[in-house]
């Protein structure tokens, strides 16, 4: 992987995000994915709690619950279905997914266990360079396999596998957009 030259980042601390029931937050993430729950707080003058759960790394999942905050908005807030079944675009500055690295070797075994617990799962996902960025099997081409399900709020997760070390400088080669659509040449970093 590459080398951040300008900031020592270790990670990702925690990714925040906002639920609507704790309770079952935490049956999710701690009973059904296994999640430890590491830290709980309650939030002061009764604006609701922050809870964190440890998924590995040092790295933490922490969800917020508001007393009164508004409803999630499918298509706005988050996406609106899961990626082999439908549009998945969600405004700018939303979250459209959370993906946890898993095994490779575990992959297939980890999306069995989790339609056993009866969650609705997407299909497996080999992404690969073609033109339509899935394969329509596993080869040696395939740079990361995925399969994606839904939290109890409606959050987009994504159980994904490396197969192969990226920064490649093949990896590394379609020029960004700005906001219209176009098309902008950055010149390489380093």
């Amino acid at each position: 992987m590459a080398t951040n030259e300008k900031f020592e980042i270790r990670g990702v601390n925690h990714v925040a995000l906002v639920c609507s029931d704790m309770a079952r937050t935490v049956r999710f993430y701690r009973d059904v994915l296994g999640m430890p729950l590491v830290k709980t707080i309650e939030l002061p003058g009764g604006m609701g709690q922050h809870f964190f759960f440890d998924i590995g790394n040092d790295d933490c999942l922490a969800f917020f619950w508001f007393q009164g905050a508004p409803d999630g908005r499918p298509g706005v807030s988050h996406a609106g279905s899961l990626p082999d079944s439908g549009d998945i675009r969600s405004a700018h500055a939303s979250m459209n997914h959370l993906a946890f690295d898993v095994p490779l070797e575990k992959f297939e075994e980890y999306r069995g266990r989790l339609v056993q617990e009866g969650i609705e799962v997407s299909s497996i996902l080999d992404h690969d360079d073609s033109p339509s960025t899935i394969a329509d099997e596993y080869h040696p081409g395939v740079f990361v396999r995925s399969f994606y399900f839904r939290d109890p709020d409606g959050v987009l997760l994504e159980f994904a596998s490396w197969t192969r070390e990226m920064g490649r400088p093949d990896d590394v080669g379609v020029d960004p957009v700005d906001a219209s659509g176009t098309p902008v040449r950055v010149p390489p970093s380093g």
